[in-house]
């Protein structure tokens, strides 16, 4: 049994290791079959991997080839191209040196011609001096002499017909002038058609008794002390029957005076106490109605209040309270920026400038009594000051200038003109106009040399003519300044009164 067993232990072995070593050969013959067929293929992927390098090297070696043909080709072109420029530059520069020895041949020629023309020159001034001279010896004249004589004759056959033609000329355009001058401003005269009748800045008060001047006096001048120092102004308490003055520089001032008089008698109660509450209600009384004037001014005019600043308004209606010669200047500068917007349209002016240049021209007025200057210059800060161009502020000296150097200046001048000297504008007693233009008069005659002098325009100017004889022209202006410093110095008037000094010279002769 155990024979057996070890018996079939001993074929189960040998079965295995042969089983086990056929598996081993049948793979190992397998693996060597892999390898095999590995290497043939490796071998083939190299052999092609050798004939494609062979390939590539072969086209490579081609282009290369043919790259170097080209280069050969692009260069030989290229060298032909340069070789052709070179040929062109140096032909250029033969051209060249050809034409500088023409040009410097041409200089010389031109600067032998110029010494010979000189040279004929010379020549020809000496020729000219020798036939000078040859006519001088044998006219017995020089040169200046014979054209003198010469131009002497011409005028003498000429000074007739000459004369007359001028004379006509002059006359022809004199008359067109002013018939075109009349025509226009008699046209704006009649579209404006302004009432003469201006209204004027009261300074006295009107009382119901003589009683009221103890009671606005007070105890011991304490009443009227009060309004004195809280208007600024003078009363002037007098034995004129129902009535008190009010003297003051400044008329805003006055009015505030007048106005709290006013309130003051119809109220009854008067005392420093209450007089400081009627003082202040006038002041706002009065700035109130200040505005209202200056806005009314604007919409007369139609100029919108839009672009301008409310504090040019409140000075504008300031000219309510101011008057020049009786007339208000509110009412005067309104007239002034009708006219010349008339005038604007029919001359074809700026009608814009004209009316607002008009309006503001003398709002230098204002203010004169609170401030230092004359009214133009005071005029020309405030227009500046708020903006205004130069051809608005312009107008503030324009209307003062004799020629003023823009066609709206002119204009604004003339309207200014045309509403201060109008019938009814401007009004004072007669007995004071009369001693005033005799005044100006006595002052102005009084200077050596002085033909004739005539006050114009109400006492606004005046006009010197002076012997032309025994005072020059120097002497003449010296002489205009010396008797306007006079009239400064020695008479008293609102305004300003212009000298207009006059120096000329007439020629009459009578044909019998």
């Amino acid at each position: 049994m155990a024979l057996y067993v070890f018996l079939g232990l001993a074929v189960g072995a040998v079965l295995g290791y042969l089983t086990a070593n056929y598996i081993a050969t049948e793979k190992a013959k397998k693996i060597k079959q892999r390898v095999a067929d590995a290497e043939a293929e490796a071998h083939k992927l190299i052999s092609q991997a050798q004939a494609k390098e062979q390939e590539i090297l072969v086209k490579a070696k081609d282009k290369a080839i043919k790259i170097l043909e080209d280069a050969r080709v692009e260069e030989k072109k290229m060298a032909e191209e340069i070789k052709q420029q070179k040929g062109e530059l140096v032909k250029r520069e033969n051209e060249f040196a050809s034409k500088l020895l023409s040009l410097d041949e041409e200089r010389k020629t031109i600067e032998a011609s110029k010494a010979k023309i000189a040279e004929d020159a010379k020549r020809i001034e000496e020729l000219k001096v020798e036939e000078t001279k040859k006519l001088e010896e044998v006219a017995g004249l020089t040169k200046e002499q014979a054209l003198e004589r010469m131009l002497k004759l011409v005028e003498e056959q000429s000074q007739d017909a000459l004369m007359s033609r001028v004379h006509k000329l002059e006359q022809q355009e004199t008359e067109e002038i002013e018939r075109k001058a009349k025509n226009v401003i008699g046209v704006a005269i009649q579209r404006l058609a302004q009432t003469v009748v201006a209204e004027t800045t009261t300074t006295w008060v009107a009382l119901p008794s003589d009683d009221m001047k103890g009671r606005i006096i007070g105890k011991e001048g304490r009443n009227i002390k009060a309004i004195e120092l809280l208007t600024g102004c003078e009363l002037i308490v007098d034995d004129t029957p129902g009535m008190i003055t009010v003297s003051g520089f400044s008329p805003i001032r006055r009015q505030v005076a007048r106005r709290a008089l006013e309130k003051l008698i119809q109220d009854g109660r008067i005392h420093p106490g209450r007089i400081e509450e009627m003082v202040d209600e006038s002041k706002r009384e009065l700035a109130i109605d200040i505005k209202k004037a200056g806005e009314d001014a604007l919409y007369q005019l139609g100029i919108s209040m839009a672009g301008i600043d409310p504090k040019l308004v409140q000075i504008l209606g300031r000219l309510k309270y101011r008057t020049s010669y009786g007339q208000s200047a509110l009412q005067h500068s309104i007239e002034v920026a009708m006219l010349s917007a008339v005038l604007a349209e029919e001359l074809g002016a700026n009608v814009a400038v004209c009316k607002k240049g008009g309006l503001f021209h003398d709002i230098g007025k204002a203010v004169d009594h609170d401030m230092q200057g004359g009214h133009p210059e005071l005029g020309v800060q405030i227009l500046k000051k708020f903006g205004f161009p130069e051809e608005i502020w312009y107008q503030c000296i324009a209307h003062h200038e004799d020629k003023p150097k823009t066609l709206e200046g002119v204009i604004v001048k003339a309207a200014d003109a045309i509403s201060g000297a109008r019938p009814g504008a401007r009004k004072d007693s007669l007995e004071q106009y009369v001693k005033r233009l005799e005044e100006l008069e006595a002052v102005a005659t009084s200077f050596e040399g002085v033909e004739k002098v005539y006050a114009i325009q109400a006492g606004r100017e005046i006009r010197v003519f002076v012997n032309p004889k025994s005072v020059d022209d120097f002497t003449a202006l010296s002489m205009a300044r010396e008797i306007a410093a006079k009239i400064e110095a020695e008479l008293k008037y609102p305004g300003e009164i212009r000298v207009t000094l006059i120096r000329e010279t007439r020629i009459i002769e009578y044909a019998r």
